[in-house]
C-alpha cells in the first residue's frame, strides 16, 4: 500500500541545521560589534574571518577531519554570474507575513536610539545585497553540486581575493597601516586578540550552518529564520549596551517574531496540501481491479520526488 512516511531523521538534521545557523547568527552579531568595538578595522576584520574559514577547511582536509571540494577554476567562474530563479509567486498568507516582519522592522528602525543616516545608510546597502544574495546563493548551493565544506572553502576563499579591493575603495588600510607605524598597540592587545579570534570561529562556523541550513530549506525560510533569530541578539544589545530602541521598538521586534511564525505556518500549509492530495491518488490506484502494480510503484515514486523538491 502507497503511504507517505514521514522522515524524522531528514526533520530533526533540517532543525538541528536552522538552530545552529540561528544561534550562530544571533550570536556573532554581538560578537562582531564587540569586537568593532576593540579592533576598529572593519574591512580587515572580515578578511580574518575569511582567511579563518578558508584555511581551517583546508587544514581539516588535510588532516583527515573533513572532506571539501578542491578549489577548481571553472566552477569558481559560476560564481561570478547573476542568476535568475523562477520559483511560483507566494500565497496571499505568505505575502501578509512577510510585511509583518517589513513592518515590525520598520518601526523597530524608526525607535532606535542610536540612529544615524550613515548607519542606515549602510543598512540599506547591507539589505539589498543580502536580497541579492539569498536567492543567488539558493541557486548556487541546489545547481553547482558542491558539498558544504565544498561551499564554504569556496565562498571564503574567493570573498578573501576580493577584500583588498574594498580596503583601497574604502581606505581602511592607510589607517591599519598608520596604526602600525605609530606602534600604539591597538591592534595587537588581548582584549582584541579575543574578540577578533572569537569572530573568526563564529565566522567558520556561521559559513557551515548557513550553506548547510540552505540547502535544506527555501531562500525566503533562510532569510526569515535571519529575521527572527535576532530577538536574542537584542536581547544581549539590551542587557550589555545602553543603544537600543525604546518600549516600542521591542514591540516591533515581537511582531517580526509574530510574522516570522506566521510564514512558518503559511509555507508549511502549502506544502503538505499537494502531498495529502498525492496519497489520496495513490489510494485511488490501489483499488483499481486490473491488478496492476507499477501504478503503484510509479505513484510511489512520484511521491518520493516531490518530497525531496519540497
Amino acid at each position: 500500500m502507497a503511504s507517505i512516511r514521514f522522515d524524522s531523521s531528514k526533520h530533526y538534521a533540517t532543525s538541528s541545521l536552522v538552530i545552529g545557523y540561528a544561534l550562530c547568527s544571533s550570536l556573532l552579531a554581538v560578537i562582531n560589534k564587540f569586537a568593532i568595538t576593540k579592533f576598529n578595522y572593519p574591512g580587515l576584520l572580515t578578511a580574518l574571518q575569511y582567511l579563518t574559514s578558508a584555511l581551517g577547511v583546508w587544514v581539516l582536509g588535510k588532516l583527515g577531519f573533513l572532506h571539501h571540494d578542491p578549489f577548481v577554476y571553472d566552477t569558481a567562474k559560476k560564481f561570478m554570474p547573476a542568476a535568475v530563479v523562477k520559483q511560483p509567486c507566494p500565497s496571499k498568507l505568505t505575502f501578509l507575513s512577510l510585511l509583518i516582519i517589513l513592518g515590525g522592522s520598520v518601526g523597530y528602525v524608526a525607535t532606535d536610539s542610536g540612529f544615524t543616516l550613515t548607519a542606515y545608510s549602510w543598512a540599506f546597502a547591507y539589505l539589498i545585497t543580502i536580497t541579492t544574495e539569498m536567492v543567488y546563493i539558493k541557486h548556487m548551493v541546489m545547481n553547482l553540486g558542491l558539498n558544504t565544506w565544498g561551499f564554504v572553502f569556496y565562498n571564503n576563499l574567493l570573498s578573501l581575493m576580493m577584500a583588498p579591493v574594498f580596503w583601497i575603495i574604502t581606505g581602511e588600510y592607510a589607517d591599519v597601516f598608520a596604526a602600525v607605524g605609530a606602534s600604539s598597540g591597538n591592534l595587537f592587545e588581548l582584549t582584541a586578540f579575543v574578540a577578533v579570534s572569537l569572530s573568526c570561529v563564529f565566522g567558520l562556523l556561521i559559513s557551515f550552518f548557513g550553506f548547510a541550513a540552505r540547502k535544506a530549506i527555501s531562500a525566503t525560510a533562510f532569510t526569515v529564520t535571519g529575521v527572527v533569530n535576532k530577538f536574542l541578539t537584542v536581547l544581549i544589545n539590551v542587557l550589555i549596551w545602553d543603544k537600543h530602541a525604546g518600549p516600542f521598538g521591542l514591540v516591533c521586534l515581537l511582531l517580526t517574531l509574530a510574522g516570522g511564525v506566521l510564514y512558518q505556518q503559511s509555507v508549511t500549509g502549502a506544502t503538505s496540501a499537494p502531498l495529502q492530495r498525492d496519497s489520496a491518488e495513490s489510494k485511488m490506484m490501489i483499488t483499481e481491479p486490473d491488478g496492476n502494480d507499477h501504478g503503484d510503484e510509479d505513484e510511489e515514486k512520484g511521491i518520493s520526488d516531490k518530497i525531496s523538491g519540497v
